[in-house]
């Protein structure tokens, strides 16, 4: 952990002697990791026609062979219904996604990409993921370690969440 992070950590407890500061190396790596990331990938979308969040919407729908609905790609991202949906709302707009009648259910559209939502992405992802190769190239050999840490993390987050 960063010094600055440990020392955040050590005046939360000099001040608070009960207070169990332990999450704070985990979380502080994550949310300093997910900085770096964003700051790696940033200038590839200055006067793109998607930001980043928008791009990481389209990705399962970009090869996807039957439509999505909005609650299904909410639970696919982990992201809220209402957040996912105020995103579509804006990529129907621009013409990036396609919402057509779900004949099963009415009250949930059938969410398609567009030709238009297909170019963007194709052009963007690639651009993405060749940025985040870079960034992540110096994990040589830790590169498993890693994904078997963070898995481990996701699914012990997931089931206290279920529990919730």
């Amino acid at each position: 952990m960063p010094s600055s992070l440990n020392d955040v950590r050590a005046q939360w407890t000099e001040h608070n002697p009960g207070l169990d500061t332990s999450s704070m190396e985990v979380i502080g790596l994550l949310k300093r990791a997910t900085a770096l990331l964003s700051r790696a990938v940033e200038p590839l979308y200055e006067g793109a026609p998607l930001t980043a969040p928008e791009v990481d919407m389209l990705i399962p729908l970009r090869h996807a062979t039957d439509p999505f609905i909005a609650r299904r790609l909410a639970e696919r991202l982990g992201l809220s219904r209402a957040g996912v949906s105020k995103t579509l709302a804006k990529l129907e707009r621009r013409g990036f996604i396609a919402r057509t009648p779900n004949p099963a259910d009415r009250r949930a559209a059938l969410i398609t990409i567009t030709p238009a939502g297909a170019r963007a992405i194709d052009e963007l992802f690639p651009r993405q993921l060749a940025t985040e190769v870079e960034l992540l190239a110096g994990l040589g050999e830790d590169r498993q370690r890693v994904l078997d840490a963070l898995g481990l993390l996701v699914q012990v987050m997931e089931g206290k969440a279920g529990r919730d």
